[in-house]
């Protein structure tokens, strides 16, 4: 493992979720030191930063992927906020959640609701640490009106 990815990494989470990887580290300190590197060189250094897709939609991506696993509630919330921090919008994320509901069940859904809840929660507790400038990681999130149609009750023949 190289030192470079591990340091792209830690640039790459410190955008994402600075508290939640250090959360990590220390709650695997005891038993495995290394795998804290490992995760950060891996999905931070090597697959997070690549320029493919932007951290919003990474964030998309991995909040609808740990709803519909339905195991990994911990890490659903860690990226909630680390999707509000990179400038997703409650509303974003609570459609991204429902929308699991098609294809990962309901009851996915609904824990990835609570688990929603939970994480606005401590999104809503740091709000006195974050820093404040252009292209801080720590910015409010964004709020965005959400547009949900209602059916026509005309028919068109």
């Amino acid at each position: 493992m190289t030192k470079d990815r591990y340091q792209i990494g830690l640039k790459t989470v410190a955008k994402v979720n600075a508290r939640g990887a250090a959360r990590i580290a220390e709650s695997l300190g005891d038993i495995a030191p290394d795998f804290h590197e490992i995760i950060i060189s891996f999905a931070y250094g090597d697959l997070a930063s690549r320029p493919g897709l932007d951290l919003p939609r990474r964030e998309i991506a991995t909040i609808a992927a740990l709803t519909a696993l339905a195991n990994a509630r911990p890490q659903l919330e860690a990226h909630i906020v680390g999707g509000l921090n990179v400038g997703l919008t409650r509303e974003e994320i609570v459609e991204v959640i429902m929308q699991m509901a098609a294809y990962a069940g309901i009851p996915a859904a609904i824990n990835g609701l609570i688990a929603a809840r939970k994480a606005f929660v401590q999104f809503d507790a740091q709000k006195p640490q974050r820093k404040k400038g252009p292209g801080s990681a720590a910015k409010p999130a964004r709020k965005r009106k959400v547009s949900h149609r209602k059916p026509s009750a005309k028919r068109v023949p």
